[in-house]
């Protein structure tokens, strides 16, 4: 008895901790991220679905960088796949050029102390972001850079959801094939994922490159007037010149609740239809209230989700929502050719957003993020063709299978709900 009551007392304490830390590492987070977002660009984009094409085009123009290939990825793991990028990686530092490789400290936890030695002595300048540390060890633990972006000689950038690992590829059975959305972009709004890149690069190492420092948006903060040649050539050569292309897009990068009000204003939005594409469907209350309310106008609610979960309780944590909606009216379809792991938003065909954020609390809240929004027409419809083979790879989820007598699922419904925040 004596046992049992210290404990209860030491669990007690542990969870009156975590809940301390969390809270006072939130407000701190929340009280010093500022709100970004760009103006409208005009650029020009190719979708890649499925990983292997991705990846070929993605490591052909990684060969063909002459100056600079800037990488920030959420997962690189240890396998045959990630090996073969890291080695593409180091040949392309030992040519000369700058190779520098951001990856988040939790989401790569399989990337070695002897692996980034290895990196480092082939010239490849290799950072981890946002580390677990104190004073809010629970709170940064669970803070995320879940961004992937890839910048290649300033006029190719790469954004979507593709990490690198062999499940991407399709070479992991239970989740092949991988289904997901990866933007390459060209024109003007590389220059901003540049210096969205040099800002969580200067955050992780405390140094910026020489001359460009933080890697803020030079033509916000440096005065080119200022620089002598030389420091103009270096700054070209990070910040090109780019053509304004014919696709109309902007970037937003998130972090501490700034996506909840970014989303629940696309929603309101909506006048006639909302898509959301998501492998983890888990709102926070206020905008599943605003997904509501557009049901409630007339809205027509479409929600593509997988039908096999990579992840325990992910599913059980959506029914409740997804049982509300499906009431409501909402068509939730489950995709079953594979692995859904896309992430888009499309409001009434006029707003098509794609990025690296799930429909999720932790992607609203704790993750760092980056979404594009693309008002264009043509590309709008294209993508409209690629979700035409998604329902043609999906089933109807049906409010009779989510309300018939299920025990266990009740019951990890119950647990999905009690930890949602961090599933």
């Amino acid at each position: 008895m004596k046992f049992v009551l210290i404990m209860s007392v030491l669990l007690f304490i542990i969870i009156l901790w975590f809940y301390i830390d969390f809270k006072l590492g939130q407000k701190r987070h929340f009280s010093c991220a500022a709100p970004k977002e760009t103006g409208i660009l005009y650029g020009q984009f190719d979708i890649f679905v499925h990983g292997k094409e991705l990846f070929y085009d993605y490591f052909a123009e990684i060969r063909k960088a002459q100056h600079h290939v800037h990488i920030l990825f959420y997962i690189v793991k240890d396998d045959r796949f990630s090996q073969d990028f890291l080695r593409l990686l180091m040949d392309k530092a030992l040519e000369g050029v700058e190779v520098r490789l951001l990856l988040d400290r939790v989401g790569s936890w399989k990337i070695s102390k002897k692996l980034v030695l290895e990196l480092e002595e082939a010239g490849v300048q290799v950072s981890f972001s946002d580390k677990i540390q104190l004073p809010f060890l629970f709170y940064s633990s669970q803070v995320r850079n879940h961004r992937k972006v890839t910048v290649i000689d300033g006029k190719i950038g790469y954004l979507g959801g593709y990490n690198i690992g062999k499940e991407y590829i399709d070479e992991k059975p239970k989740l092949s094939p991988w289904r997901d959305y990866h933007l390459k972009i060209t024109g003007e709004g590389v220059n901003f994922l540049q210096s969205e890149f040099f800002s969580d690069w200067q955050r992780s190492t405390n140094k910026g490159l020489s001359m460009i420092g933080a890697g803020a948006d030079p033509q916000v903060v440096l005065d080119p007037t200022t620089l002598d040649s030389s420091q103009r050539a270096e700054l070209s050569a990070y910040y090109p010149k780019l053509k304004k292309e014919t696709i109309r897009h902007q970037f937003v990068p998130t972090e501490a609740g700034q996506l909840e009000e970014r989303f629940i204003t696309l929603l309101k939005k909506a006048e006639q239809k909302i898509f959301i594409g998501t492998p983890y469907f888990i709102p926070s209350q206020r905008l599943f209230s605003e997904l509501m309310s557009a049901a409630m106008r007339g809205v027509r609610i479409t929600i593509m989700v997988p039908y096999t979960a990579d992840h325990a309780l992910v599913q059980e944590a959506s029914f409740p929502y997804l049982r509300r909606l499906l009431k409501a009216g909402a068509s939730v379809y489950q995709y079953r050719n594979g692995f859904y792991h896309a992430k888009t938003l499309i409001i009434d065909d006029i707003i098509c957003d794609i990025g690296t954020a799930n429909f999720d609390k932790r992607s609203l809240y704790l993750n760092k993020e980056m979404n594009c929004y693309l008002y264009d027409p043509v590309f709008i419809a294209r993508m409209n063709d690629v979700l035409t083979k998604d329902f043609q790879d999906s089933v109807p989820l049906t409010l009779e299978t989510l309300t018939k007598f299920n025990p266990a699922r009740t019951l990890k419904e119950l647990i999905a709900g009690a930890l949602s925040y961090f599933l």
